[in-house]
């Protein structure tokens, strides 16, 4: 293992994971993986007000689900713990001070209104208020202020905020390992809050000095980060860790199907799918979220999906196992430009993902949707099952749709195809061919196929006439499974049986 390469997935315990989120973990575990580095998840729950009972199990189960252990992380241990925020926020007010004292941070004690209302003096004059180095020097800030009173104001529980300190008119360029070199001016930037008067930092303060007390080397997050990204690499500067920032990727958006926006759990109820890997409950509305896992999706299907948002291995594979992902997995691959969800292609993953599984690897799940139908079937006979109905399902809770007329004769005959397809020779033919078909043998779906193929050209009929009219018999519909594997599989008794009934019943 390569200790030097430590990358981590930081996600906020406020509602469920989204799909974006995962394929954020999901990149950051193929990178680990790929180069032998370190995978660690780490909670960042500072905003206790937006905290949400649940949120943090449904992160890990999102992760257990898709084969994505981390290395490090709650519950898990390692040696740069602990791994929620909310445990270590004794140490972050000392980095806080430490940027207080350098001169590149600021007590600021300006009201949530009144800096509302300069926000509205502003807007009436078709201007947007930011709290920079335009501004601060006239508001009520440690800049303005001499120390004692300062010091009072703390000391009587005044409420304040900590201030980082940008210089203005300067330029901050950065090498991003998806977008290339990218600049921001100071100028453009307010004063970002780094902590608040109850004793905890905001996300920016804390996401820095944790990426550098556990030795994070890449940082690869989503590209709605990327505006936080010269504050960082500013306080990486003011904390005189130039050295030891990590190299940092930004992720492009997960797009609607429409490609057109975020996606968002709205399109997912609009169009009729989901946008989180797991059910999720609203522990306070009680509003159910579906998941992915529910719906009856693959962890693999879910998988190589998310890793083709946004990356591009180079050819023109698409089918990949996760060993595979860690294996092509590059960060330069990832585009800039963001990808476009679409929920038939995941459909096509999940399809194809049951179509890779070997027969034998399917039998289980096949046995437990026939046994909640209380069908009783060996190993052995399901065996000759499977690939007849491995290529029609797209999830396993299709096996019964699929193969019920495989135990049970059908009860009912489609009216529209009885219409359609039932001509008044139709009985008659249908009585020659159950005649062939009980000399045919061995009754292997070969033989059949000889047999009916024969009993067809020597009388002269029409092959679609003859086949629609039999499947009627044996299905009761249109659709279905082959008919030489379905008649071979029922066995020559019950293939004539369901002909002899099939013929009365639809003479009445």
């Amino acid at each position: 293992m390569n200790q030097n390469i430590r990358v981590r997935f930081a996600p906020s315990p406020t509602g469920p994971l989204h799909i974006g989120g995962l394929r954020t973990a999901l990149f950051n575990y193929l990178f680990a993986r790929k180069n032998g580095g370190v995978f660690i998840l780490r909670i960042e729950d500072t905003d206790q007000t937006r905290y949400v009972e649940g949120a943090e199990d449904y992160i890990k189960g999102a992760l257990d689900w898709c084969g994505l252990t981390p290395d490090e992380g709650p519950g898990q241990g390692g040696g740069f713990g602990p791994y929620r925020q909310s445990e270590r926020k004794d140490q972050y007010q000392r980095y806080a001070m430490q940027l207080l004292e350098s001169g590149h941070a600021y007590y600021a004690f300006d009201t949530p209104e009144e800096l509302d209302s300069m926000r509205k003096e502003y807007e009436a004059r078709g201007e947007t208020f930011v709290y920079d180095a335009r501004v601060r020097e006239s508001l009520k800030n440690s800049l303005t202020m001499q120390a004692p009173e300062v010091e009072e104001k703390i000391a009587s529980g005044t409420p304040y905020v900590i201030r980082f300190r940008f210089e203005p008119n300067k330029e901050i360029v950065m090498q991003d390992m998806v977008r290339g070199e990218v600049v921001f001016s100071t100028s453009t930037l307010d004063d970002k809050i780094l902590f608040k008067s109850d004793g905890m930092p905001t996300y920016h303060l804390a996401n820095v000095v944790d990426d550098n007390l556990m030795a994070i080397s890449h940082v690869i997050r989503g590209e709605e980060w990327l505006p936080s990204l010269p504050l960082h690499v500013s306080l990486y500067s003011a904390f005189g860790w130039e050295h030891l920032m990590p190299k940092f990727a930004h992720l492009p958006l997960i797009l609607k199907p429409t490609g057109k926006g975020k996606l968002s759990k709205r399109d997912g109820e609009k169009g009729g799918f989901p946008v989180f890997p797991l059910e999720w409950k609203d522990p306070i509305s009680g509003e159910i979220s579906p998941g992915y896992r529910e719906e009856g999706y693959l962890p693999e299907g879910c998988i190589n999906m998310l890793a083709l948002l946004g990356w591009n291995p180079g050819t023109e594979q698409e089918l990949f196992s996760l060993d595979e992902l860690i294996k092509e997995f590059q960060l330069e691959k990832v585009g800039r430009s963001g990808s476009r969800f679409d929920p038939e292609k995941t459909l096509w993953f999940n399809h194809q993902h049951i179509q890779l599984m070997t027969d034998k690897k399917l039998i289980p799940a096949f046995q437990s949707v026939l046994k909640a139908h209380n069908v009783n079937i060996d190993d052995n006979r399901l065996a000759l099952l499977v690939p007849i109905i491995k290529p029609r399902i797209d999830f396993f809770h299709e096996v019964w749709e699929e193969s019920w007329i495989f135990f049970q004769a059908p009860d009912a005959y489609d009216p529209d195809v009885v219409k359609k397809r039932w001509k008044e020779d139709t009985p008659g033919k249908m009585e020659l061919l159950a005649e062939s078909l009980e000399k045919c043998e061995p009754f292997t779906a070969e033989s059949i196929e000889l047999q009916v193929k024969q009993v067809i050209t020597s009388n002269e009929w029409g092959m679609g006439a003859i086949m629609n009219a039999w499947r009627l018999l044996l299905v009761g519909a249109a659709k279905g499974p082959g008919l030489f594997d379905l008649a071979a599989f029922l066995g020559k008794d019950e293939v004539i049986k369901r002909m002899k009934t099939g013929i009365n019943e639809i003479k009445r």
